[in-house]
């Protein structure tokens, strides 16, 4: 068993108390979506990740400008004699029940992150081992050359060995729960106080973290909001300090309040429509016209994205042409055209492929999850429906939505991606190469596209190191996949805070909320 420090949790307490002083500063903030769980290997979805970042931590981290930055290891460089990384690991890093964090610890969390129970398997596709050289060095063996490793496992969070053994939650529960879906023991700024989900979660300082410590909480609680209007009159009532997202709607309402701010960026996010491509039926029994491409193009052709983003976005989005917005690495400037908007053409297209009068599918939509996905799925309904598809929508919320896409309930359904890596390979390795739980690929490509020349060139993207040619693959891969309307990718999802002046946070192009960075004024 691994030794208790406690001599260093009352030193770390001491400083803590001297550098914030003695004012008590609770922060609460607000959001649409709870995080479902507070397991970091169950869910691999932007709410639960973010949550998680300010308790647990991984080897490597993003900063405020999402640059990588190191967090339990210290420093990585590529193996000698063999693909992959070696990482030396911070010492005197405790959890937050005093155990201290060494290499075993890592190499149970790949265990469990990479096991066919995780969510998040899909980020250890190409580790074929995890070799403990000493208690402070970890070496992660790959198949091939991976220039992008580091950058990719920035949410791969580290959990305690014996902590999560003794409490029977060795394996993640997606579906399930265990000790590990409501408690939590990380090496985080925050600790887990008290956990009622759907109502309130409350965090409070770990005293003994490792790292220089920048706000100045006493708490933080996180409840909850579904409804748009509620949570922004919370805020402006003074009952939160913040919320994410705020209705665009009333941006300019809390901007004229004189004790209030808006916070505005653009998230990474690409907000798409995808298809059931393998499903042999709808969900009404009748045979899927979606296998067929034109198809797929009618549909796109039907989507009026400059009058989504006039009446439903206010204006404040880019349309999309690739499942990565432009800026991120890899984007495809040879690729940047998307679909027109013709309702003629989509018409032609269902007529050409068999349908001149039209079908009836299952459109299946969030409505907590996305700003004004509900209203961004109405729209869409009806332009499906002024070109003969008639799109019977159902809305659910998220903390039930992936389960139903799990279990293949959809004939179109809506997704938003934002790329981990802040590279192109990420969606191409999660949503478009062909779903392989042995190799831990496609864990989110739930319509199953599939292509083999995609498939083929995810490994090559992955290894090369040359920026010409492997964008070169990356190129070929959007231009396939457009061609084959793998996705209709829409726009990039816009940021959108609210909170009280005296507040000072970082929004981050990922949206994630970080409290460390968040200070009382």
């Amino acid at each position: 068993m691994k030794q208790l420090t406690t001599q260093r949790c009352l030193l770390a307490s001491a400083l803590l108390a001297l550098s914030t002083g003695t004012q008590a500063n609770t922060f609460t903030w607000a959001s649409s979506t709870d995080p479902q769980t507070t397991d970091p290997h169950a869910v691999n979805a932007a709410p639960v990740l973010s949550f998680l970042n300010n308790v647990y931590e991984g080897l490597v981290r993003r900063g405020r400008d999402m640059s990588i930055e190191p967090s339990l290891a210290t420093s990585w460089s590529p193996i000698e004699g063999k693909n992959g990384w070696r990482f030396e690991l911070r010492e005197g890093v405790t959890f937050q029940d005093g155990a201290a964090f060494n290499a075993e610890d890592v190499l149970f969390s790949y265990e469990r992150a990479s096991s066919e129970a995780s969510d998040v398997r899909s980020w250890f596709s190409p580790v074929t081992s995890v070799e403990v050289v000493d208690d402070y060095t970890v070496d992660f063996v790959t198949k091939d050359p991976n220039p992008l490793f580091p950058d990719s496992i920035a949410n791969f969070m580290i959990m305690d060995k014996d902590w999560t053994e003794s409490n029977d939650a060795a394996l993640p529960a997606r579906d399930a729960e265990n000790f590990a879906t409501a408690h939590s023991n990380g090496t985080g700024p925050f600790q887990l106080k008290s956990r009622d989900p759907g109502v309130k979660t409350v965090l409070v300082p770990h005293e003994g973290w490792w790292d220089t410590v920048e706000h100045n909480l006493s708490e933080a609680q996180f409840v909850p909001i579904g409804n748009a209007a509620t949570s922004v009159a919370a805020l402006l009532s003074g009952e939160i300090d913040f919320v994410s997202p705020i209705p665009l709607q009333d941006a300019k309402q809390v901007e004229s309040r004189p004790d209030f701010k808006v916070l505005e960026g653009e998230e990474t996010r690409v907000i798409m429509f995808g298809f059931p491509h393998e499903h042999e039926k709808l969900l009404d029994d009748s045979a899927n016209p979606f296998t067929d491409v034109r198809v797929r193009q009618a549909a796109a052709h039907a989507i009026n994205i400059d009058a989504i983003n006039r009446v439903v976005m206010r204006g404040k989005v880019k349309p999309a042409s690739q499942l990565v917005p432009a800026g991120i690495s890899g984007f495809s400037d040879a690729n940047s055209g998307r679909p027109e908007y013709n309702p003629d053409t989509a018409r032609a297209l269902l007529a050409d492929a068999g349908y001149p009068d039209g079908f009836s599918f299952s459109l299946k939509c969030t409505n907590d999850r996305y700003i004004n996905d509900e209203a961004l799925c109405r729209a869409a309904a009806s332009m499906f429906a002024a070109v003969g598809m008639d799109a019977q929508l159902t809305t659910v919320p998220v903390r039930n939505y992936w389960k139903e896409l799990r279990a293949d309930d959809f004939d179109m359904y809506l997704l938003g991606w934002s790329p981990g890596t802040f590279d192109a390979e990420h969606p191409i390795r999660f949503l478009l190469h062909t779903q392989d739980n042995e190799k831990k690929l496609g864990s989110w490509n739930f319509g199953n596209y599939s292509n083999a020349r995609v498939d083929e060139l995810l490994p090559q993207i992955q290894r090369e190191i040359d920026p010409s040619a492997r964008q070169g693959m990356i190129d070929e891969v959007v231009k396939q996949t457009q061609q084959d309307v793998a996705y209709i990718p829409l726009y990039t999802q816009p940021l959108m805070w609210a909170t009280k002046k005296n507040i000072d946070v970082t929004q981050r192009a990922d949206n994630f909320f970080i409290l460390k960075w968040v200070t009382v004024n």
